[in-house]
């Protein structure tokens, strides 16, 4: 089946009385990450040289984020006559740059790798589930369900290259529930941030920690029960650990109840 096209995207229907100005700079910072997915390609070459097949899965991967990026950037340059997406981008990546020359995984195998990348993927499609939920402005509806089908399918791709070198490299189960602790922990990191303050400054210096609670305060609206139980099933399943029991309701439970405690924290610091 052919991947979908921007030219499957309905553009005749935006309509800018249904822009959430919050949604607006969340998918602002979005196409920037989404875009820069040639850097990712470039380093999971460099960590697969001898698997010409995964290879080649990498590049389809990045291909299909890169046009992620640009839809989103489409849509925000329409929701906002000022926004230029070529120059954001540019200033994001003389900002932020990911190691892309590496000959082997900062995760420590390339199974590791494989996990992060599940949990990478986890997190984009329960992001892009969500929003497609929350927002009512029709263009951006059918951008985020497209993407969303898209990242889910990610994951599968991962997973079962995951499998493949589960059975060779045999990481513990505890070494893999660390990578998507880590992994996790890490979406605090510089890259959202810095993609949120170059897709929304106004010439303000850079603040890591100002711009991920900004970030932070309006994506962690967008969230629901459903997604994050699903996300959190995900996640399980690419650290190899029981996602169908109580451990896992109990994780999800948790994790709803730290998203829940988040927003409140910094609705509250933004009053």
């Amino acid at each position: 089946m052919a991947h979908w096209s921007p030219d499957d995207i309905p553009w005749h229907e935006f309509d800018p009385s249904r822009v959430d100005r919050d949604i607006l700079k969340v998918v602002k910072a979005a196409a920037m990450v989404e875009k820069n997915a040639a850097d990712y390609a470039e380093y999971l070459n460099n960590v697969f040289p001898d698997d010409a097949a995964f290879r080649k899965a990498a590049d389809r991967w990045a291909a299909e984020e890169v046009q992620h990026g640009d839809v989103l950037g489409r849509w925000a340059a329409m929701a906002d006559a000022e926004f230029d997406f070529d120059e954001r981008f540019a200033m994001f990546q003389a900002g932020y740059r990911i190691p892309v020359d590496s000959a082997v995984s900062v995760r420590g195998s390339r199974a590791c790798e494989l996990v992060a990348r599940c949990v990478v993927e986890v997190g984009t499609s329960s992001y892009y589930s969500a929003l497609a939920e929350v927002t009512d402005e029709p263009v951006l509806k059918a951008i985020c369900g497209h993407i969303a089908g898209d990242e889910l399918r990610h994951y599968r791709l991962f997973f079962s290259y995951l499998s493949r070198y589960q059975e060779t490299e045999r990481p513990s189960r505890w070494a893999r529930t660390k990578v998507v602790l880590d992994r996790i922990a890490e979406s605090d990191d510089d890259e959202l941030a810095y993609a949120f303050y170059a897709g929304n400054n106004r010439g303000e210096p850079y603040d890591r920690q100002t711009n991920a609670d900004a970030y932070a305060a309006r994506a962690y609206r967008f969230y629901n029960p459903g997604v994050v139980k699903r996300g959190v099933k995900m996640s399980m399943d690419a650290a190899g650990l029981p996602s169908g029991g109580l451990s896992a309701r109990v994780l999800a439970a948790f994790a709803w109840n730290v998203i829940s405690w988040r927003r409140r924290r910094l609705s509250q610091a933004a009053a």
